[in-house]
């Protein structure tokens, strides 16, 4: 069978159409245990040549979504149409690095961009450092911490709120809404930020009295001590979170979680999702 040959022009044009994903540097993608394959705004074809020696590009941006990589990618999971299905996408938060985030599309008018997921039989141990809280980490599918600075990067664009659903000891859902969430940056010890409550789950996070307060707090792993306690919070209550001295959540733990009065010690899950907030 005859070899083809083809001119520098023809493989100019191929790398000039594959650029998109060949410069593509996802910063989580491996800590958060993603296939390229399953990220949903991403070109699920490739251009390839075709028998004359053209250059085919099937369903490049058949897909609206798709389209999104040529054209600049959604700085968080409510900039998506509202049509997409939750799950796997690219977001470029402004000014920093793509990243893989779990959109949820379905709950609540959508664009959710989900940050927490956990479940008290889970296999992260979340006993971590500060760097690999501060990157993520876990699997995307299932258990995982986005990652402080990713959160901080996405919530410095826009006013965001945030829902905390947590699961309690007979599997009934609740949640906690507040209508401000936002992360300060790592020179400020990503300290929280937290609005008013409201919701089927108790204001856990801001008003059980300072011992117990996290909203104001810096983040502390137990590696980085920067709770209000003698002691090292993160250490004793294993796992990285916005800590007093020391807490009514407890939320990044291997075991069965904590929220105020709702499930001390026997909430069976958690996850934590933010989004733009609306105004009236």
């Amino acid at each position: 069978m005859a070899a083809h040959h083809y001119s520098p022009l023809f493989f100019t044009s191929v790398l000039a159409l594959l650029s998109p994903l060949l410069a593509l540097h996802i910063e989580n993608l491996e800590r958060l245990k993603v296939n390229l394959d399953e990220i949903i705004n991403i070109p699920s074809d490739r251009p390839l040549p075709d028998e004359a020696g053209g250059i085919t590009q099937q369903n490049w941006a058949a897909d609206p979504q798709q389209e999104q990589g040529r054209s600049g990618w959604p700085k968080d999971c409510s900039e998506l149409p509202a049509s997409s299905p939750s799950g796997i996408y690219i977001i470029q938060p402004t000014g920093e690095q793509t990243i893989v985030v779990y959109c949820e599309m379905s709950r609540d008018d959508g664009g959710w961009t989900v940050i927490q997921r956990n479940h008290r039989d889970t296999p992260v141990s979340w006993d971590d450092s500060w760097s690999t809280y501060k990157h993520g980490f876990g699997n995307v599918h299932t258990e995982f911490w986005l990652g402080t600075e990713y959160i901080h990067q996405i919530t410095r664009q826009k006013v965001y709120q945030v829902r905390f659903v947590i699961w309690d000891a007979a599997n009934n859902m609740k949640f906690a809404d507040y209508n401000l969430f936002s992360v300060d940056d790592e020179s400020q010890g990503y300290q929280l930020r937290l609005g008013a409550h409201s919701g089927t789950a108790e204001d856990a996070m801001a008003s059980k009295g300072t011992t117990t307060m996290h909203d104001n707090m810096k983040f502390s792993a137990k590696d980085r001590d920067q709770d209000t306690s003698s002691g090292n919070c993160a250490t004793s209550s294993g796992g990285g979170w916005w800590y007093s001295a020391c807490y009514s959540v407890r939320l990044n733990f291997k075991g069965a979680m904590t929220w105020g009065n709702l499930c001390q010690g026997s909430c069976r899950a958690s996850a934590i999702l933010i989004k733009p907030t609306t105004y009236c």
